[in-house]
C-alpha cells in the first residue's frame, strides 16, 4: 500500500501568529485614521471578544472585517498593507512558529495555512512563513476593481473550514480521508477541523479548546515567543 500524503494544516490567529490579523489590522487602520474610530473601535473590540467565546455568526465576523477593505482597490490598499507585514504581523512571527512550519516543510509534507481571516491580509503572512498554499475566506471585488466589503463565497470559519478544505483537496485531485492529516490551532472555533483530521493539535488553545484537548487526549503545543 502507498504511504498516506502528509498533510498539515496551520491555522494563523493565536496559533503561528502572536495576535489576531484582523484586530491587529484594524488597530492598526484607526492609529493610521483610515477609518472612522467610532465606527469600528468598539466593535473591533466586540468582535474578537465573541470570536474569543465561539458565539460571533462566520458570516457577520467575516464580513465586518472585509468591510474595512471596502471602496479602495488592491492596488490602492498595497502600501499600507505592505506596511502592516513589516510593521505589525512579521514581529508576531515567532521563531518557534517558522521552525514548526520548516520542519513540516523539508519533511516534505503538503502544508496549508487555513484561516478565517481574509486573503488579502493573509497573502503575504503565508509567503514569510513558507507556505505555498492558503485557504482563506474570500473577499468580493466590485466591477469597479475595488473591495465591496462583502466575502465571496462561503466563509473559511468553522464548518465552513472543513468544507473548503474538502473543495481545496478536491482541486488537487486528493480525498482528506487518504491523507496522514494534521492540524494545529488554538481556537474552539477550529474544533470542526480539528475533529476531522487524524492528528488534531492544540496549540497555545483557549479555555474551551484546552478542555477538549485535555478530554480527548489531544497534545498541546505552547508557541508564545516573539520574533526578534
Amino acid at each position: 500500500m502507498p504511504r498516506p500524503l502528509p498533510l498539515t494544516l496551520f491555522d494563523l490567529d493565536h496559533t503561528l501568529l502572536d495576535g489576531d490579523t484582523d484586530v491587529l489590522w484594524c488597530n492598526f487602520l484607526l492609529a493610521r485614521g483610515a477609518v472612522d474610530r467610532v465606527l469600528f473601535e468598539e466593535k473591533n473590540q466586540r468582535m474578537e471578544r465573541e470570536y474569543r467565546a465561539g458565539t460571533v455568526s462566520p458570516l457577520a465576523f467575516s464580513e465586518f472585517y472585509v468591510s474595512t477593505l471596502a471602496g479602495r482597490s488592491r492596488a490602492q490598499w498595497e502600501p499600507l498593507r505592505r506596511e502592516f507585514l513589516d510593521a505589525v504581523i512579521a514581529p508576531r512571527l515567532g521563531r518557534s512558529a517558522h521552525e514548526l512550519v520548516e520542519r513540516h516543510r523539508v519533511a516534505g509534507d503538503l502544508v496549508v495555512l487555513t484561516t478565517a481571516t481574509n486573503r488579502y491580509l493573509t497573502e503575504l503572512t503565508a509567503a514569510t512563513l513558507g507556505l505555498p498554499h492558503l485557504i482563506a475566506t474570500e473577499c468580493e471585488m466590485g466591477e469597479d476593481g475595488c473591495f465591496t466589503g462583502r466575502i465571496a463565497g462561503l466563509h473559511n470559519m468553522r464548518d465552513g473550514k472543513v468544507t473548503r478544505l474538502h473543495e481545496w483537496l478536491a482541486q488537487q485531485h486528493l480525498n482528506l480521508r487518504d491523507c496522514e492529516s494534521t492540524f494545529y490551532s488554538d481556537s474552539i472555533n477550529d474544533l470542526p477541523l480539528l475533529s476531522a483530521v487524524r492528528h488534531p493539535v492544540a496549540v497555545n488553545p483557549d479555555m474551551r479548546l484546552a478542555a477538549v484537548a485535555a478530554e480527548r487526549g489531544w497534545p498541546v503545543l505552547q508557541l508564545r515567543d516573539l520574533a526578534s
